[in-house]
């Protein structure tokens, strides 16, 4: 048979408020650290994950875009140095 003490009543009820405080400071204290954080990231001037991917993207395409430039302005200077097949008469024909 169990008898009611109220002062282990009274105890339950202060450790179980302790522990509801404790509780709550640690929550507030996770918020504070949240919005702490966020304000120094934004005074940073971070850019975002999303802007990075699609900058990065952005950079590969014209990347590619000037090597093919390249290749071409090359194949235009290749066939432009060699010699001229208009001012050379052909063997045959000189004879």
């Amino acid at each position: 048979m169990q008898t009611r003490n109220p002062i282990l009543d009274e105890f339950a009820k202060l450790t179980t408020g302790a522990m509801g405080l404790a509780q709550a400071a640690g929550d507030e204290a996770k918020a504070a650290w949240r919005a702490q954080t966020d304000r120094f990231v934004a005074e940073m001037d971070l850019v975002r994950r999303d802007e990075f991917d699609v900058l990065k993207d952005e950079i590969a395409a014209l990347r590619a875009e000037l090597a093919e430039l390249k290749a071409q302005k090359s194949n235009v200077k290749k066939t432009s140095s060699g010699p001229s097949t208009a001012a050379a008469p052909d063997a045959d024909t000189a004879g």
